[in-house]
């Protein structure tokens, strides 16, 4: 059974997680931690809980979620993996560093790609993983249904969607994404989202404004 702990990083309040089995390996998904404090928040952590890390994967590539990947890669030797068409993105998270004014010593470098329909194994445990493009060319959504819950980056929050000015993003292509993935799941499942306050597919369906 896999469990999820939320961390809130970055000057964007930008969602972290982390996915543990029961063997106490873990994933970290999105990792956005922009400091060295932020960094020894998240491996306390690890080694309080005595957990295995395994790798990285991430939602989209927009820079408040990949601040923390490399320092991730480096301490723990293990891989970053996204969805390939995320490429573009990620090579402009210097320019995006940048522009709002964070420090990103080294951008990481995907030793795979994250594929749509091929799930990924935790141990025993297995991810859905659906394409759920528009917020970025290549964002990606990550489902449990024995646990009941989503990580769907910035597809989705509470009462909102993804914003679609940022280069790649495309406001109907995401409202399709929503509807056709995230709306075809039981009402009752959690969405844990890249910002903000975790919601319910249910509750999106009745009162998110962008979907009525």
């Amino acid at each position: 059974m896999l469990t999820v702990e939320a961390f809130t990083f970055n000057p964007f309040s930008e969602n972290s997680y982390v996915i543990i089995n029961n063997k106490k390996q873990c994933w970290f998904v999105d990792p956005g931690m922009c400091d060295a404090e932020e960094n020894k928040a998240m491996n306390a952590f690890i080694i309080e809980n005595q957990l295995s890390p395994q790798g990285v994967i991430n939602t989209h590539a927009h820079i408040d979620h990949i601040l923390g990947v490399q320092a991730l890669k480096d301490k723990y030797k293990i891989t970053f993996g996204l969805h390939k068409t995320e490429l573009p993105v990620l090579s402009m998270a210097q320019a995006s560093a940048a522009m709002f004014g964070v420090s990103l010593t080294e951008v990481p470098v995907p030793d795979w790609f994250i594929k749509e329909g091929q799930p990924l194994k935790l141990g025993d445990d297995t991810l859905e993983v659906f394409y759920t493009p528009g917020h970025s060319p290549g964002s990606i959504s990550f489902y449990y249904p024995e646990g009941n819950w989503v990580l769907a980056g910035d597809v989705l929050f509470q009462g909102s969607i993804g914003r679609t000015d940022l280069p790649g993003g495309d406001f109907n292509t995401l409202i399709k994404s929503i509807r056709t993935h995230l709306f075809t799941l039981p009402d009752n499942t959690i969405v844990l989202s890249g910002h903000g306050d975790a919601t319910t597919i249910g509750d999106e369906k009745r009162y998110n404004p962008f979907l009525k």
